[in-house]
């Protein structure tokens, strides 16, 4: 039962990584957001939530 915890934060981390590159940042920036993601699975979840690209509200 402890995995349980990983396999939402990699679920969450996929969703992240999606939205960065579905996001209309540049490329640069995307390759950035998604190695900090991947290195720094949590820190790059709770970064890229309040720090990433907002999408529009419309």
């Amino acid at each position: 039962m402890d995995y349980i915890f990983g396999v939402i934060i990699l679920i969450l981390d996929i969703i992240a990584v999606l939205s960065v590159w579905s996001s209309g940042a540049s490329t640069v920036s995307k390759l950035l957001w998604t190695l900090l993601i991947i290195v720094l699975p949590i820190i790059g979840l709770i970064a890229w939530y309040f720090l990433g690209p907002k999408r529009g509200s419309a």
